[in-house]
């Protein structure tokens, strides 16, 4: 990061400006976001160039812009350090629109790579708190997997709760895949020729103890861990969820209930903390419930059309009334 920012000075010089900074996962590199106000580039002869007082208009509309973006935010309870980050981002990427700046902005700050299950090579575990859907998301991954004719097998160590392996065996015996169930995690075995999905019980990500058997799993690399959290929660307490699974070396991010949330705040303060957006499930239908998540599908959660043409109503009247 320090070379990074020495980068940063070297290149744009000691007025820019910092947008975003983070370290990307399974690497040891860092990506840094930066900015020069157009108020202090510097002419070739060096002398500093007074052009920004030509663009007034251009400047109203940048504010128009920053405006939309932070209602939108306001409106899904972004925490305030991620919407400083989204609206200082999307300020300086240059589109004209609200919709596509916030667009420019999600791709910059976060990362999205959604599971290809044909080249997938490890087990996927499902983790997450109590209710967070996670049975349903393994159903609906092994329903994609069936359609792109990937050989799929589903392990539940989620025998505690009442019905939940019953969900599961519904839906495998329709499948036509194998289910296995497992008391524990240190008890799961995988076979190869399969992509194997683990669904796990909900489990309090403050409790120490209850932690222990999953970090066991996950630290010896066998498994890429997933944690799937429902959208709609507090953004402090996503953050805080998502944290202390990626202590446990969980690294991707399932959402869950697109269809029947509208905060989204907590999912971007999940993401925040590093871990990577995967798929998304939208919809309670188990053939056609998943979505490869990206940074304009998410925009139109955060953005939805009707929004899109109150803010063009918002940015017309502002321009008029200036015209007046």
């Amino acid at each position: 990061m320090t070379e990074a920012m020495q980068m940063v000075r070297d290149t744009l010089g000691e007025d820019a400006i910092i947008v975003a900074t983070r370290e990307e996962p399974n690497s040891k590199a860092v990506r840094v976001t930066a900015a020069v106000d157009p108020a202090f580039e510097v002419s070739t002869n060096g002398a500093q160039t007074n052009s920004w007082l030509q663009y007034d208009d251009e400047e109203q509309e940048d504010h128009d812009l920053a405006e939309v973006i932070e209602d939108t935010l306001l409106r899904h309870n972004v925490a305030d350090e991620v919407s400083e980050q989204i609206i200082s981002c999307a300020t300086v990427i240059g589109y004209p629109r609200a919709e596509q700046a916030l667009i420019g902005a999600l791709e910059h700050l976060y990362v999205f790579r959604p599971f290809n299950l044909k080249t997938q090579k490890k087990p996927i575990l499902f983790v997450g708190p109590s209710g967070a859907g996670k049975t349903l998301a393994v159903a609906k991954m092994a329903t994609r997997a069936t359609l792109q004719n990937v050989p799929v097998k589903v392990i539940t160590a989620d025998t505690q709760r009442a019905g939940g392996t019953e969900q599961l065996a519904a839906f495998t015996r329709i499948l036509k895949c194998p289910l296995q169930q497992a008391e524990t995690l240190d008890t799961i075995s995988f076979d190869d020729g399969y992509l194997t999905l683990i669904d796990t019980a909900g489990i309090n990500p403050f409790d120490q103890e209850a932690l222990k058997p999953l970090a066991r799993i996950i630290s010896k690399g066998t498994v890429d861990a997933v944690c799937v959290m429902p959208a709609g929660l507090d953004a402090s307490e996503s953050y805080d969820i998502a944290r202390i699974f990626m202590a446990l070396g969980v690294r991707m991010l399932m959402p869950t209930r697109l269809d029947t949330s509208r905060r989204l705040g907590g999912l971007l303060g999940a993401a925040s903390s590093g871990l990577i957006f995967a798929d998304a499930a939208h919809s309670p239908d188990v053939a056609d419930g998943l979505t490869a998540l990206n940074a304009q599908i998410l925009t139109r959660y955060l953005m939805p059309p009707t929004d899109r043409t109150a803010s063009s109503s918002h940015t017309t009247t502002t321009s008029r009334k200036k015209a007046g």
